[in-house]
């Protein structure tokens, strides 16, 4: 969950009880600016000779890595591979002792906040689900709404038809327009890792960063998320580090990109058969 939602949750939270007793809400738009990537060249994200130390252990070691806009990207590589730092490095997280991050051609990372980063359109999915489970799915869709800081004046004030149409239309992507006054609480597992992908998708992210996005899930839920994955993809760029190569065979369809981290760096980069042929990676990764 990004620090725009952590930081509005309590306050939605009473406001929403309050819109309950009270009824009366007016409609209005906040117009806080944010800095738009531009992505002219081609490329939404760019890491370049990115090295992060603790106590002496690179956990990153001269990373470099392109993801081209619209492009879903799946990292791959054993644990300890530096896929976890990676992410804190672009979302502000971790500070690199070296390199460069840019988003678009225009926007230093290195140079904003951690809050500043999600407010540019980056978002970042955890692996453990975290909703606001008293809520329902469409309450929690309603405060990820409010949390964009572009419509934060008018947190839990009357929703306009467009935004209830945008909360529709991601129900429906999400596969829970079925489970919309249903409590977050009792949803199953990977209902509300459904449930907090969508609420990234409410604040309009132009990069997403997926962190096993499918574990613990059963396998038709595991076959469902990847199908919303690959709808996302175009319209957003995404980064997805996943474990479950099963996964990564339905996200890369037998022809995208897949990298292999390993020790800080890039092993092994390109389809995914021939990452899978890779001596290297079968060695550190795969195995025999």
């Amino acid at each position: 969950m990004t620090p725009e939602l952590m930081e509005a949750g309590a306050a939605a939270r009473e406001a929403l009880a309050q819109r309950t007793s009270s009824g009366g809400r007016t409609a209005a738009f906040g117009r806080v600016a944010r800095a738009e990537p531009d992505f002219a060249h081609g490329v939404a994200l760019y890491l370049d000779d990115i090295t992060v130390s603790f106590d002496g252990f690179k956990a990153l070691n001269a990373l470099s890595l392109a993801i081209d806009e619209g492009e879903l990207r799946c990292i791959i590589g054993p644990n300890g591979a530096g896929k976890t730092t990676m992410m804190d490095v672009i979302t502000g997280k971790t500070r690199p002792d070296a390199g460069e991050v840019f988003f678009g051609s225009n926007i230093d990372l290195l140079r904003l906040a951690e809050n500043e980063i999600a407010q540019i359109g980056i978002g970042r999915k955890f692996q453990k689900p975290t909703v606001y489970e008293p809520l329902t799915v469409f309450q929690n869709l309603e405060l990820a709404l409010a949390a964009d800081r572009r419509v934060r004046a008018s947190l839990f004030a009357r929703l306009s038809a467009a935004q209830l149409d945008r909360i529709g239309e991601v129900l429906e992507r999400i596969h829970l327009r079925d489970e919309a006054h249903r409590t977050a609480g009792l949803l199953s597992h990977g209902q509300k890792q459904w449930l907090e992908i969508g609420m990234l998708l409410m604040q309009d992210p132009k990069l997403l960063l997926l962190d096993e996005p499918v574990a613990g899930m059963t396998d038709e839920e595991t076959e469902r998320t990847a199908e919303l994955f690959l709808s996302l993809e175009g319209e957003h760029s995404l980064v997805v580090v996943e474990h479950d190569m099963k996964f990564v065979e339905l996200l890369t369809e037998g022809h995208k990109k897949v990298t292999v981290l390993h020790e800080g760096s890039v092993l092994a980069e390109g389809q995914l058969a021939d990452v899978q042929a890779n001596e290297k990676v079968v060695e550190v990764y795969l195995g025999r």
